[in-house]
């Protein structure tokens, strides 16, 4: 189990100082620019960029080993489920570490690995579903795209992960959810069940 408390902002990975940076994860320093540079449009369905580290989660238990456990960072959907960092152990490298998706209405999974499974999902544009049961990634619904500037927004994004990580989307984003719980998913739920 975590049990050491450590400092959202201990990286040893941080490309700026501290007052000037999104967060000390420099991907995601990265993806902020660009969202800032689309001027309120989304990169993908339902996604946008939270305060980095502001607890999201202390409703759901107040221990403090749980609640510095994750570190939110970003919206999953319109409707209030959030994307958070998982502390699974104590690297230093916070891109490295598993994300888990908090459902609105309930439901805390894990559904990738890390940044750049997270990055390639958001590459498919499709709606994330958080529940009690199950978190997946939706057939599209098309109303994202149709929106004025959605297109263009998701399109800078593919090339920006392209020219950044030298990354592509993901043909079925769910695969990726997959391997993530096949590396961590037993761990998680050991470790989730004395505060859920």
């Amino acid at each position: 189990m975590f049990s050491r408390t450590i400092s959202p902002f201990a990286s040893s990975r941080s490309d700026a100082p501290m007052d000037s940076a999104y967060s000390p994860v420099p991907e995601l320093n990265l993806l902020s620019e660009l969202e800032k540079s689309l001027g309120g449009e989304f990169i993908s369905d339902g996604f946008e960029m939270l305060e980095f580290g502001e607890p999201q989660h202390d409703s759901w238990s107040d221990a403090p080993e749980f609640v510095e456990a994750f570190l939110p960072f970003a919206a999953a959907t319109g409707s209030g489920s959030f994307y958070a960092l998982w502390r699974v152990d104590d690297r230093a490298d916070l891109a490295a570490l598993p994300i888990a998706a908090f459902g609105d209405e309930g439901g805390i999974h894990l559904t990738a690995r890390d940044l750049r499974d997270l990055f390639r999902q958001l590459a498919s544009d499709r709606p994330l579903s958080v529940d009690w049961g199950d978190a997946y990634f939706a057939e599209y619904e098309g109303y994202h795209r149709e929106r004025d500037g959605a297109p263009e927004a998701h399109a800078a994004y593919v090339a920006w992960l392209k020219q950044h990580f030298g990354l592509d989307p993901v043909s079925d984003p769910n695969d990726l959810i997959k391997a993530a719980r096949d590396e961590f998913g037993a761990r998680f739920e050991t470790w989730l069940k004395p505060f859920i």
